[in-house]
């Protein structure tokens, strides 16, 4: 007998065993992980994409499309309204520009009365004494002046802003024109373009959704094959803790000196079982290991067949829009147009009001020039009979009342030839604000409507598309990562098969003899608690072929077949 047999080279040999077990239910349990991972993250994927291809030709697309004829068709008319818009806006800036130049001399006329006031109060202030009455110089005179002038100043202001408000809308409608009129007009044929793209991908998804459908299939029954082949692992462990178990027992009776006598008997049987038992598990396991890491490879491929097909219902990796995000891109750009020229339409009947109301204000401002004229003709005749009391010493005064006359007459003239411009706005501005209304808001709010509800078929549809996208982006190279992965952590494990074989032959040296055809009763004990700790059917029949005739033996055999026999007729 080899020096092998002694108990504590036996020990060391079971421990041996440890190692590579340990090693097999590390790398069997994070490959196990892998898969379990990677296999829910990809039937989830592939239940995700196959749903897509309903949604793209369901009822939904359909009516947003038939939307998006009204919306293309009436966005054309619009574009055709603009030129005309244009036109009458740059009237409307031309009529009230007019109005600068009465505006100038009514402004001037008011600046020269308020020079001649002034004369009037020191040249009537050097002439008179202390007894005259002369308050029509000094005070009526100024105060009717300063009059005129704050109402021309206001009435200057109210012209500023009329001017400013008509330039700004007019500066505001030509660069909306420059923005959007081309864009108003060709949307309907970009609009065609891109329900033919969708039209394309939606034949595209269909066709991918059955080969989608399909490599799903196979892959159920892949990931079932790994699943089965994995099993390996377990059970190659649990028969590796069976070998060091019994190389256990051998120790302990190879160092119980009362059975001496059997000591060589049971090393040739123990020995010559176990070499058995880890031989068988080693084959078995290098033949599933290979099935594995094949299922898993194959999973891995498929992986990447689903997520190349799925990426056909939208986007490519490189970035390019799908035909469904470029309409709803579009409709977001019409939409906007559409809600701006609205705001368009409504800042040209603001201004059509504003024109009317300044025009009314400044009317009112006319009205009080008017007045003014009245009570300085007044004045100047009360000054004319104060300077004829006066003889030569009022002929200056004279003059003076003289020109006052003048200037209110010019202030007059000059009012009265800006309303006549500006009475020419409130005109054009009237039939401007009523051709806007007739245009109607309440049609191109229901244009709105009609693109927004197709924007909003759309936008949903396509904000599935691209979570659907996003998770596969995300989730999509894990799951090729981790199968993968998995089939690279079983790559190596064709090793642990040549351990374990080259530790059979180990354990088949501890003794040169043959098993023993007759067992002692101690022995027979051994071998029948040996087979009582085992958990697979494989190691039952090794251990049977090896010692049909163990005394025990048959009677286990049938503890066995009544425990099936009982828990299929329970099953029943």
């Amino acid at each position: 007998m080899s020096t092998l047999a002694d108990p504590k080279a036996i020990r060391t040999l079971a421990a041996d065993l440890a190692r590579p077990r340990q090693d097999i239910e590390a790398a069997f349990v994070a490959v196990g992980a892998r898969l379990t991972e990677g296999a829910a993250l990809l039937n989830t994927l592939s239940k995700l994409f196959e749903a897509l291809p309903e949604a793209l030709g369901g009822a939904d697309v359909e009516e947003a499309t038939t939307r998006l004829s009204a919306v293309a068709t009436r966005a054309e008319e619009l574009a055709a309204t603009f030129g005309q818009e244009k036109a009458d806006l740059a009237r409307l800036v031309e009529v009230v520009a007019a109005a600068s130049a009465p505006i100038s001399d009514l402004k001037r006329a008011v600046k020269m009365m308020g020079i001649v006031s002034v004369n009037a109060r020191v040249t009537a202030a050097s002439i008179v004494g202390d007894s005259d009455d002369f308050d029509v110089f000094t005070t009526d005179i100024a105060s009717l002046s300063d009059s005129a002038s704050r109402t021309i100043q206001d009435f200057a202001q109210v012209y500023r802003q009329l001017t400013a408000e008509v330039d700004r809308a007019a500066n505001q409608r030509a660069r909306f024109e420059a923005t959007h009129a081309h864009t108003l007009s060709h949307l309907g044929s970009s609009l065609a373009t891109t329900l033919e793209a969708l039209g394309q991908q939606r034949t595209t998804a269909l066709a991918s959704s059955a080969q989608t459908g399909r490599v799903s299939r196979q892959i159920v029954g892949r990931i079932g094959s790994a699943v089965m082949a994995l099993q390996v692992g377990d059970a190659t462990r649990q028969r590796i803790e069976h070998v060091e178990a019994a190389l256990s027992r051998l120790a302990e009776h190879q160092s119980d000196p009362a059975l001496a006598a059997d000591h060589p008997a049971a090393l040739a049987a123990i020995s010559t079982l176990q070499h058995t038992q880890l031989r068988q598990t080693a084959a078995s396991f290098a033949h599933e290991v290979e099935q594995a890491e094949a299922d898993l490879s194959a999973l891995a491929a498929d992986a990447g067949t689903i997520m190349a097909r799925s990426r056909d219902f939208g986007g490519d990796e490189r970035g390019k829009s799908s035909a469904i995000a470029s309409l709803s891109a579009q409709l977001r750009t019409a939409v906007t147009i559409l809600a701006d020229f609205e705001t368009e339409r409504a800042k040209l009947e603001i201004v059509a009001a504003a024109v009317q109301e300044t025009v009314r204000v400044l009317l009112e401002h006319v009205e009080a020039v008017q007045e003014i004229e009245s009570n300085m003709r007044l004045v100047s005749l009360n000054a004319a009979v104060r300077c004829a009391q006066l003889g030569p010493r009022g002929a200056s005064l004279t003059v003076i009342a003289s020109q006052l006359r003048e200037l209110t007459s010019e202030t007059v003239v000059a009012a009265e030839a800006a309303m006549a411009r500006l009475d020419e706005s409130s005109s054009l501005a009237g039939s401007f604000g009523a051709a806007a209304a007739g245009q109607g808001a309440g049609q191109v709010g229901a244009l709105e409507d009609q693109a927004n509800l197709a924007l909003d078929i759309l936008s949903r549809l396509d904000q599935h598309m691209a979570a659907a996208l996003a998770r596969l982006n995300n989730d999509g190279p894990r799951v090729i990562k981790l199968l993968e992965g998995a089939a690279a952590g079983l790559s190596g494990q064709t090793v642990m098969a040549e351990t374990m074989d080259d530790m059979a032959i180990t354990i088949a040296a501890l003794s040169t003899e043959p098993a023993p055809t007759t067992l002692s009763p101690a022995l027979a004990d051994l071998i029948a608690g040996l087979r009582k700790t085992y958990t697979m059917e494989a190691e039952r029949q090794a251990h049977d072929r090896l010692f049909p005739k163990a005394p025990g033996t048959a009677a286990i055999v049938a503890d066995e077949a009544e425990a099936e026999m009982n828990l299929e007729a329970f099953m029943l």
